[in-house]
């Protein structure tokens, strides 16, 4: 009956978009039951995708056919050459702390897991910049993953401080005399020691103009949004040094995220499960090639992500309706892609790749059915269906789930920051990294390993883009095409151009030649 009511009363109302978004978003809330298994058994209004069929079943069954060479899986697993650039930190030229601090500054950061990491490595430059105190960052509940995990659940606070003991002065917490200085106090109305005018990128400059004049007025200024807030270009040598010293040295996570990391790791690189080895011994000339080896696959696929992009997914008329009214409840219009059409915006390409178009991507660079894949990822939207091409082509792939019992993911589960940190760790440890889109677990990871000299695979969104809109393109052609267009995408050292990120492009600010 309720069904019925809600269809009759308010689906002539959808084309208002943010009405029938909201109750999307609020019906599960007040009628769970609806929501549940039981009730998701029974078709209704309420489903927002249909089980996506293959949209690439040509290259699909090519790449599922195809065989790979012993000679170029070696050469895929094979480690990069060294490329003439080195980790190169050093020391700071002023690294000694002066006599006394102008104050206490503290930052609220926005995002999630990586955006605040970055956010942590900005932070320090800014205190340094200003010669203030930092207090330990206070990371923001995000809207979209609400994960309330603060600085010391997730990073080595005491490691963090020793690291940079003679960089700044760190501060666990604010002394009596500021203890009024809180978040719920900056959320309840204008006050004088709250900055929220820093611009994005803004330069050491403005710090000094805007931030110091408050410290000296008040001995304590808190920054808030404080997210991308610091230029990455014309700061001095130090200062941009330290952003790569916390990066790189200060931020560790705490020892339980690390010993699962670890445990992780040692399973990927460990023997086949019995499973998997009554499989393997069809093709275990193949399984020679990749023993103890692994790589991980960042498959950011989630709601968020895919609304966001404006693009469609396969999903259906549901999927495409569903997308549109979160895209309009949550962002309001400002979402600059959905004047596009979805060729357009695959053409250009600014769509996330789906799990089958990875999976073709990874088979056609020469990853087979014998490699050991990590899938680090949120909730993929579309659940099981959706990577159900993906598992076909690799059906040794492994997540966190598959790889740990319940009491080891205790601690970290339903703890979204918690969950990225581990993927994140893992993803270090890798011996191959690819991201289906750009993001910032991209963007952190591409920057470590480029680091340390870690192949990396860049999908190339554009070319990809294309190919996948040539409906009549064959798997061989198709693999030719990928192969050449990503021969130089594999963690080839990109010195950092004028406003690109220094977490991403960490040549030459944090590597030397030589």
């Amino acid at each position: 009956m309720l069904l019925r009511w809600w269809r009759h009363r308010y689906r002539p109302r959808q084309r208002s978009g943010l009405l029938a978004g909201s109750l999307a978003l609020l019906l599960p809330a007040l009628f769970p039951a609806l929501f549940s298994p039981l009730g998701r058994a029974f078709p209704s209004i309420f489903s927002e995708w249909n089980a996506p069929q293959p949209r690439h079943l040509s290259l699909l069954n090519g790449a599922l056919q195809h065989k790979q060479s012993i000679d170029k899986k070696s050469e895929l697993w094979a480690p990069l050459a060294p490329q003439g650039w080195k980790p190169c930190i050093g020391s700071s030229s002023t690294s000694s702390l002066p006599i006394k601090s102008n104050g206490f500054i503290q930052f609220f950061l926005d995002g999630g897991l990586n955006q605040q990491r970055m956010g942590i490595c900005d932070a320090v430059a800014v205190a340094k910049i200003l010669n203030a105190t930092l207090i330990i960052p206070y990371l923001e509940v995000n809207l979209v993953w609400q994960d309330t995990s603060s600085f010391e659940e997730i990073f080595d606070i005491d490691h963090f401080i020793d690291t940079l003991k003679d960089d700044i002065s760190v501060a666990r917490g604010l002394p009596k005399e500021y203890s009024w200085s809180t978040r719920e106090y900056y959320a309840t109305g204008i006050r004088a020691t709250r900055v929220k005018t820093a611009s994005v990128h803004a330069s050491a400059d403005w710090y000094l103009e805007n931030v110091l004049p408050v410290l000296h007025s008040y001995g304590i200024a808190a920054i808030s949004p404080f997210s991308h807030r610091l230029a990455f270009d014309n700061l001095p040598g130090d200062i941009q040094r330290l952003r790569c010293k916390v990066n790189f040295q200060a931020l560790t996570f705490v020892p339980h995220i690390t010993a699962l990391g670890e445990t992780l790791v040692k399973r990927l690189k460990s023997p086949i499960h019995e499973k998997a080895n009554e499989y393997l011994k069809e093709i275990p000339e193949e399984n020679e090639v990749s023993s103890g080896k692994f790589a991980v696959l960042h498959l950011r696929f989630d709601k968020d992500m895919t609304a966001h992009s404006a693009c469609d997914f396969g999903g259906g008329k549901a999927e495409r309706l569903a997308l549109a009214k979160y895209r309009q409840v949550i962002w309001q219009g400002r979402v600059l892609n959905s004047q596009f059409n979805n060729e357009e915006l695959r053409g250009q390409g600014r769509c996330p790749l789906t799990p089958e178009e990875i999976g073709l991507l990874l088979a056609a660079l020469g990853f087979d059915s014998s490699t050991r894949l990590y899938l680090a990822s949120h909730k993929v939207y579309g659940g099981e269906a959706r990577i159900s091409s993906l598992r076909k082509l690799f059906p040794l792939m492994e997540d966190k789930k598959s790889l740990a019992s319940p009491d080891e993911l205790d601690k970290v589960d339903g703890k979204t920051s918690l969950l990225a940190a581990v993927d994140y760790f893992v993803s270090m440890h890798a011996d191959i990294f690819i991201s289906a889109s750009p993001g910032n677990m991209h963007n952190a990871v591409l920057g470590f390993r480029t680091y340390e000299n870690l192949k990396t695979i860049r999908p190339s969104m554009s070319l990809l883009g294309q190919l996948f809109l040539n409906k009549s393109i064959e798997w061989p052609e198709f693999q030719q095409a990928v192969e050449s267009g990503h021969k130089m995408r594999q963690g080839q050292i990109r010195v950092r151009k004028p406003k690109q990120s220094i977490y991403t492009y960490p040549a030459p600010d944090c590597m030397c030649e030589g």
